[in-house]
């Protein structure tokens, strides 16, 4: 179960319809789209492509269990029939592993929709690839179809010829160049920076003489453009333009409410709702805890 705090929450990455309950969630605001919408466009695109006898995993949380509810009573609506649809969740014993497996294999749908988190869907590659799993056109959702991680992880190749939905590609000017830019010198105030450089190179800025551990010294001018790993991984621009979106929804809306007066306001009647204006208290007076959204955000 989801507990959200009264508090304003733009998330960049989740997507289950769940939250779009606002009797649940009321401050719930997301920059990508609900699930609502990726459950029915996948069983349209299974639809493209004449495919009516699939399979399907789902995993075994909101995300998995709501979003394969949503596909396949679109399925059914556009005449596609489900042999079998099973869920599965990480922690799962490797009994639970070896019944997908067995289902797959005795089955006779070819296509394979897979509603899974990137989490639940490495725990089953490996043991899809060393069963040798091939010959079936798998469905992805967005957490792994797009994934660098999954496609390195598929070393037999099952996945080949795999389509999905994905979160749409887009290009934040500047944000790579930032990225290779920064440098703990440049942050020698936050620990958490320093510590992640530190993990990033297997280095270390201040080693004691007692260490046991004896690692070579960080120089702060280390090249990150040398490293491969998430930090700079362009393909994620994706997700980094939703936080982008998510950190200058909640910059403008402070600046709305911080800027109200007495003649114009940011929301309903040209006024600020729940703000100092409607109080008495001076235009720019923090409100930040009264406001209700003021963009266009998925709910």
């Amino acid at each position: 179960n989801h507990v959200l705090l009264p508090l304003c929450c733009i998330s960049y990455f989740a997507t289950c319809a769940c939250l779009s309950d606002k009797t649940k969630y009321p401050s719930f605001l997301r920059t990508i789209p609900s699930d609502y919408y990726q459950s029915r466009a996948l069983a349209h695109l299974v639809k493209y492509f004449g495919w009516t006898w699939v399979g399907a995993i789902r995993s075994n949380d909101d995300y998995g269990n709501k979003g394969m509810v949503t596909f396949t009573e679109t399925a059914q609506q556009l005449g596609i029939c489900l042999e079998y649809s099973v869920p599965f969740f990480r922690t799962d014993p490797s009994a639970k592993i070896q019944r997908i497996i067995d289902i797959i294999k005795a089955s006779t749908s070819k296509v394979i929709v897979t509603f899974l988190t990137r989490a639940d869907f490495h725990v089953l590659l490996p043991e899809f690839s060393y069963h040798n799993l091939s010959g079936y056109q798998w469905i992805g959702s967005e957490t792994w179809i797009f994934d660098s991680r999954t496609a390195e992880m598929d070393t037999h190749h099952i996945l080949d010829g795999a389509i999905g939905l994905s979160i749409p590609k887009v290009h934040v000017t500047g944000l790579r160049e930032f990225i290779l830019n920064e440098k703990p010198l440049n942050s020698s105030n936050n620990e958490l920076f320093i510590e992640f450089w530190e993990t990033l190179f297997n280095c270390r800025f201040r080693q004691s003489a007692s260490s046991a551990d004896i690692q070579k010294e960080c120089t702060g001018h280390e090249d990150v453009t040398g490293v491969q790993n998430s930090f700079i991984d362009m393909s994620l621009m994706p997700l980094f333009n939703n936080v982008y979106k998510g950190v200058y929804a909640v910059a403008h809306a402070l600046h709305n409410i911080l800027s109200c007066n007495e003649t114009s306001g940011v929301f309903l009647c040209g006024v600020c709702m729940f703000s100092p204006c409607l109080h008495g208290f001076p235009p720019g007076t923090p409100a930040s805890s009264h406001h209700p959204k003021t963009c266009n955000l998925w709910g």
